[in-house]
C-alpha cells in the first residue's frame, strides 16, 4: 500500500481543540515534525481538516 509523508509547518497555538487532536492523531504535535502514514481515505480526511498547518509529499 502506498504511503505519504505529512510535514507540520503551521504552529497549533490559538487552533480549535479538534484541530489540535487531529494533528496528534496523525503523529504530529511540534513544528516541523515528519509522519510517515499509509493512504487511506481516513488519514485523507484528517489532512484535509488541518491542510493550512501541514505539508503532503506522496510516494
Amino acid at each position: 500500500m502506498a504511503t505519504i509523508k505529512i510535514k507540520q509547518t503551521g504552529s497549533p497555538i490559538r487552533r480549535t481543540k479538534d484541530q489540535r487532536a487531529t494533528l496528534v492523531g496523525l503523529g504530529l504535535n511540534k513544528m516541523h515534525r515528519v509522519s510517515e502514514l499509509q493512504d487511506s481515505p481516513e488519514v485523507r480526511g484528517m489532512i484535509r481538516k488541518v491542510q493550512h498547518m501541514v505539508e503532503v509529499q506522496e510516494g
